[in-house]
């Protein structure tokens, strides 16, 4: 810890000692660093608050496209863009001494830096511009902040609330042009297509729409084979029913006779064998000897000796008509299907080429009737959105707050600065002064002496003064006051002078 007072000590020493180098050097900083402050131009800010409505009732129960979010990122946009702040610049001061693209480039980039707009809420906007110009007053910087602000307010709304409508009627005209074109495409596209089509009916569709007939038609065909199998099956079953009966209903005796008994019998063997048996078993052979026995008396009876018509069989019979009808339906679409099936497959195989023509004529057509269909609703929905525009406007625009006129500069922070100066001058004289002591080989203690030559100071001689030279530190001492007190005066002159110009604007 007494290391450090000694090195504190001999520090002051040494600048006190050489104090004359150190104010000389604070003064020299101080006055290029004031004078590099007084240069710099002030900036004055204005700001206005804008309130913007974009969510219409009507506009959203209609389905108005365009609102909303999509609105508000368009103001922001429009605020602050080129177009606009080249009008700002040709109507206001700035536009002075702007004589060329370039020139007028560089203060529309200047502008652009200076303006910014901010979003507190979703409809709530911060305009605020930030004027310095070198070559104006105070007054005028802080009266040119106000108008910039105000003129692009002004131009803002006379583009998007006044100008609107125009834009809305310039889409329609547009979207008018556009269908027509679009119409006339799709009637020349309409009429290739009816033209290939009828050139090549077995085409129409392309190749996408023959692979979905062909695999239509062999579904189709699935299910008539099924059909087909299932009527075959019924009509099959109806004749063995048919088999196993009789064709009239005989009695046995003398009202039936020997042929009633004989059809009979014949009706019971067929409807054994129907069961199944063979001509082996004992109930079939039976029967058999039975037949020959009643075929026998039968061919001594005389002729339309019978029973009378069974109702059953002309039943089965008209069933059996009716399904056969039916089989033979099924055959002749399944041919059909089947004929169908190898032409598609043999047009998609032999005319690749027509076919994908007729894909690209179909495809071609679909592309150009879904936008002319898309741009129709277009139309419509601007045509919609222009009467309420006409009628009740979807952007209600409100100023809230109007732009200010600044009373002090917001940039930059001069009387801070000022002072920053002053004691970075005061500590580049110290420095200064510091930094000579230590180039030069003297001490200021004796502890410094024994630590720099490593041996025992025995002692020191303090300096005398006459009274001639203790009058003449006297004097230099208060010369040294004069000139610190006129640092600090000046300083303290710059401060008034600052406030009085802030006045002066106010």
């Amino acid at each position: 810890m007494n290391e450090i007072f000694e090195e504190l000590r001999s520090a002051i020493h040494s600048i006190w000692h050489r104090r004359w180098l150190a104010l000389a050097v604070a003064w020299g900083v101080c006055l290029l660093g004031w004078m590099a402050i007084a240069m710099i131009p002030n900036s004055y800010e204005s700001r206005a608050r804008i309130y913007i409505q974009l969510d219409d009732v009507l506009a959203q129960q209609i389905g108005i496209p365009g609102t909303s979010k999509q609105d508000i990122e368009r103001v922001r946009q429009t605020l602050t863009s080129s177009v606009n702040l080249e009008k700002v610049i040709r109507s206001t001061k700035l536009g002075e001494g702007v004589t060329t693209q370039r020139d007028l480039d560089g203060a529309i980039g200047g502008l652009a830096k200076a303006v910014t707009v901010t979003s507190t809420e979703d409809n709530l906007f911060v305009l605020t511009a930030k004027i310095g110009k070198g070559n104006l007053s105070d007054a005028d910087n802080a009266k040119l902040a106000q108008v910039v602000v105000q003129k692009m307010i002004d131009i803002f709304r006379e583009e998007n609330i006044a100008g609107n409508r125009g834009e809305v009627q310039d889409s329609l005209v547009f979207l008018d042009q556009q269908l027509e074109q679009r119409k006339s495409e799709l009637e020349a596209a309409e009429a290739r297509r009816v033209a290939f089509e009828a050139e090549h009916p077995e085409l129409i569709g392309g190749a996408d729409g023959i692979g979905t007939r062909l695999v239509a038609s062999r579904s189709e065909l699935t299910g008539v084979e099924a059909d087909l199998a299932a009527a075959q099956s019924s009509l099959a079953a109806i004749n063995g029913q048919l088999a196993g009966t009789p064709r009239t209903l005989v009695t046995p005796g003398d009202a039936g006779g020997a042929r009633g008994a004989l059809m009979q019998a014949r009706s019971q063997l067929a409807s054994l064998q129907a069961r199944g048996l063979t001509d082996e078993h004992p109930d079939v052979v039976a029967l058999k000897r039975q037949i020959a026995l009643l075929e026998k008396q039968a061919s001594g009876e005389p002729a339309g000796a019978g029973g009378t018509p069974n109702p059953a069989y002309s039943s089965l019979l008209a069933i059996k008509a009716d399904r056969e009808a039916k089989v033979e339906s099924l055959q002749a679409r399944r041919a059909a299907l089947q004929s169908d099936i190898m032409s598609m497959a043999a047009n998609q195989a032999s005319e690749p080429a027509v076919a994908a023509e007729a894909s690209r004529i179909s495809r071609d057509y679909d592309v150009l009737k879904k936008k002319y269909e898309d741009l129709l609703q277009n139309r419509e929905d601007m045509r919609l959105r222009g009467q309420v525009e006409n009628d009740n406007s979807s952007v209600k625009f409100e100023v809230i707050d109007p732009p200010t006129t600044p009373r002090q500069p917001s940039a930059p922070n001069r009387p801070l600065l000022l002072l920053g100066v002053l004691i970075a001058g005061l500590g580049a004289g110290a420095g200064a002064a510091f930094a000579i002591g230590h180039l030069r080989s003297t001490f200021a203690t004796t502890s410094a002496l024994e630590k720099a030559l490593g041996l025992p100071v025995i002692g020191s001689i303090s300096q005398t003064f006459s009274d001639a030279e203790r009058a003449v530190r006297s004097r230099r001492l208060r010369m040294f006051m004069a000139a610190s007190a006129a640092l600090g005066g000046v300083f303290v002159l710059l401060l008034a002078v600052e406030f009085i110009q802030r006045g002066m604007v106010a």
